[in-house]
């Protein structure tokens, strides 16, 4: 009887040990889930670890001439462990004795917040024992690391003093905003540009290692935690020259400026490898604004109606199946035509009449190339004309580099439409990008080789080519045409220049071959009056081309907001450039001398200039012939192609003479003396307000006029 009591006391016990146990534990489950719920949540999500992917270092891109473009430079994010002081009394004393003093550095540096809220910061992740907090989320730069590692606290170091720099690798423009739609970034889902086409590329492989979860949503690595290191990406090598694109962009902005057009853009391409040596696009920024901006690139993506250029296209397709020489005439009329039910005109009232095939050109006559259009094809060979065109590769796409590729559209005329190819002859109906139509006449330039334009020549792991785009780069091994219709057609493009629509930019340096283009704009399906898109195609020195440009410039207003032509905005700037190019190279200098046969072809008018630097200059054009006596020389050239050197003494107490010299040595002979110069013009010094040999006075002004 007594056992059987005292087994079911022992039960009795035990039963209700498990109750309490059972009641304990669901008292905790409700203390943690709801009293302390919040508390232990915050936590879980400052800290748990995981395998997380570690990014490579994004490869460099590069221009030409190894310039750096785009490249990833390290940058730093600061990082501190609290509890750092609680490990030992050392590190107890360090953090005592230096706290103060390091939320002083912290609030100095930044500038953000006081001293006294980083101390409450810290403060309040000690209390919570939170072993890490990112102190401030802007990214700083080595140097800055360095001085902050002899700040107090942070000069005990990582396990000491619980600092933590967290390294993050940032893109990097050394040129900032230059070519940035071309050279392109990677910003939120928006891909541009060269980043964007070689992504993989320069992306490199991912490593992986394993992470801890901190504050704010943070990762940071935990130490020894690599599971795989990732490679480094490919540098890419572009073909953009960082001179010539400069030049490109500040024209064209000038351009924009001064014409208050909606947009535009510029190609430079070089004739014989088809490398884009500079690439711009700018667009209007707000409706009534003067600021422009790289936001969308019309020279890849922009077809529109070519306009005029396309005439170049129609021309050689006429001389190909007719055999049309430059002499032959055609009557303009009146200077109206009309086919089917639509009529059109030329730019010029009242027509340009009776006038040669060279001239039809010249002067841009739509009616003119109509008229030859009907003689050459005519209703029944329309469909000749259209296979010209593709012969020429006019309806292919590029498969150009950067992405997306967009193809032209010409289409041939329905059946029983007597009209549309006419006006396709004259670049309405067809949609073109400026690329497209300059690899066109790229191809005219280098001797009728059509040649796929590229804006990236190879990709490298330090100095090993990877791949070489060259290898790969279309081009077709059959001319355009002959050699006889690319000579006519050049003359045709050299006289546009010389006597035609774009004879505002001829010049004696050297020879430009090209063409203008306007065409109204095409707007809701309708062309509009007063509205144009313009344009200008060419390339030089047309006798050696090394180069071919496209200025695209989209609605451009004078000065009482009147429509503008391709030869007033875009031939501008297309002769800035080419001047600016031109004149930094030297091996066209020669190539022209060569070409010539002459020994110069630029110095018809008397130049002066220190004897030293004309020495320097026949060295490097392999001119045999130099002053022989120090100081200020003129040099002019002779019918005979030879110089002669005249020395130009410069008196003391007298005025020299200074016409013929640049403003820079003119500034140089004229302050030495102690007079001060005024300065009209640009160019060289035409003439003086104080006649030279003249007596004068030190602090007497003077007056230069230049041309």
């Amino acid at each position: 009887m007594n056992i059987k009591k005292d087994i079911v006391i022992r039960i009795r016990a035990m039963f209700l040990f498990m109750l309490l146990l059972a009641a304990g534990i669901i008292w905790k489950i409700f203390f943690l889930q709801t009293i302390e719920g919040n508390k232990w949540r915050e936590k879980a999500k400052m800290s748990y670890v995981e395998e997380r992917t570690i990014e490579a270092v994004r490869g460099n891109i590069f221009a030409d001439d190894g310039s750096l473009l785009a490249t990833s430079l390290p940058k730093y994010k600061l990082g501190f462990d609290p509890l750092v002081s609680r490990r030992n009394k050392k590190n107890a004393k360090i953090y005592d004795d230096g706290i103060d003093s390091l939320c002083h550095s912290l609030a100095n540096f930044y500038h953000d917040k006081t001293a006294e809220e980083y101390y409450s910061q810290i403060d309040l992740a000690r209390r919570r024992k939170i072993t890490y907090i990112v102190l401030n989320n802007d990214l700083i730069s080595y140097q800055d690391v360095k001085k902050m590692r002899k700040w107090p606290v942070f000069r005990a170091g990582k396990y000491k003093g619980g600092v933590v720099f967290e390294k993050v690798n940032v893109r990097y423009n050394p040129f900032e905003k230059m070519g940035v739609r071309t050279i392109g970034y990677k910003k939120d889902k928006e891909k541009v540009g060269i980043e964007n086409a070689f992504d993989v590329e320069l992306s490199g492989t991912s490593g992986k290692g394993v992470f801890e979860k901190i504050v704010g949503g943070s990762w940071r690595p935990v130490e020894g935690g690599e599971k795989s290191i990732p490679v480094q990406g490919l540098d890419v090598h572009s073909t953009l020259n960082v001179n010539i694109q400069d030049v490109a962009e500040t024209s064209l902005m000038n351009a924009l400026r001064k014409y208050r057009a909606d947009k535009g853009c510029v190609i430079v391409m070089e004739v014989a490898t088809g490398e884009i040596k500079a690439m711009t696009n700018l667009s209007k920024v707000g409706k009534d604004s003067s600021y422009y901006s790289e936001t969308y690139n019309h020279a890849v993506l922009n077809r529109t109606d070519p306009g005029s250029v396309f005439k170049l296209p129609s021309m050689i397709a006429i001389m190909e199946e007719g055999g049309l020489e430059n002499t032959e005439l055609v009557n303009t009329g009146d200077g109206t035509i009309k086919i089917g039910t639509l009529t059109t005109e030329d730019s010029k009232k009242g027509g340009h009449g009776m006038i040669p095939a060279q001239e039809v050109f010249e002067v841009s006559s739509n009616v003119g190339i109509m008229r030859l259009m009907q003689k050459y094809f005519g209703d029944a060979k329309q469909k000749k004309y259209y296979e010209y065109l593709k012969k020429f590769h006019l309806n292919e796409p590029l498969k150009f580099q950067l992405k997306p590729d967009v193809s032209p559209v010409i289409n041939e005329p329905k059946a029983g439409d007597k009209t549309a190819m006419y006006w396709n002859s004259i670049g309405y109906g067809e949609l073109i990008t400026p690329l497209q139509m300059l690899t066109f006449y790229n191809a005219v330039a280098n001797n009728g080789k059509w040649i796929q334009p590229i804006i990236v020549k190879s990709t490298k792991i330090a100095d090993e080519v990877v791949q070489d785009f060259h290898v790969g780069q279309t081009v077709y091994p059959d001319p355009i045409c002959s050699e006889k219709t690319l000579e006519k057609v050049r003359k045709m493009l050299e006289g546009v220049v010389e006597h035609g629509t774009a004879k505002n930019i001829n010049n004696p340096m050297y020879k430009i071959a090209g063409k203008t283009g306007t065409s109204q704009k095409l707007i809701n399906g309708k062309y509009r009056e007063g509205m144009y898109y313009t344009s200008f195609m060419g390339f030089f020195p047309a006798e050696s081309p090394k180069y071919s440009i496209a200025v695209v410039i989209d609605n451009p207003r004078g000065v009482k907001l009147e429509a503008l032509y391709a030869s007033d905005a875009c031939a501008p700037v297309f002769k800035e450039i080419a001047d600016k190019i031109y004149a930094n190279d030297i091996q066209m200098h020669k190539l022209l001398i060569k070409e010539d046969g002459s020994k110069l072809n630029f110095a018809k008018q008397k130049v002066i200039a220190h004897s030293s630097d004309i020495k320097v200059f026949n060295d490097e054009m392999s001119i045999d012939k130099s002053p022989q006596t120090e100081g200020w020389t003129a040099v002019k050239q002779d019918s005979q192609n030879s110089f002669n050197y005249e020395i130009k003494y410069n008196k003391k107490n007298r005025v020299p003479d200074t016409r013929g010299m640049s403003l820079r040595d003119a500034m140089y002979v004229l302050e030495n003396k102690g007079l001060k110069v005024r300065v009209k013009g640009i160019g060289k010094v035409t003439s003086q307000s104080i006649p030279p040999g003249a007596n004068f006075t030190s602090g007497r002004t003077i007056e230069l006029i230049l041309q």
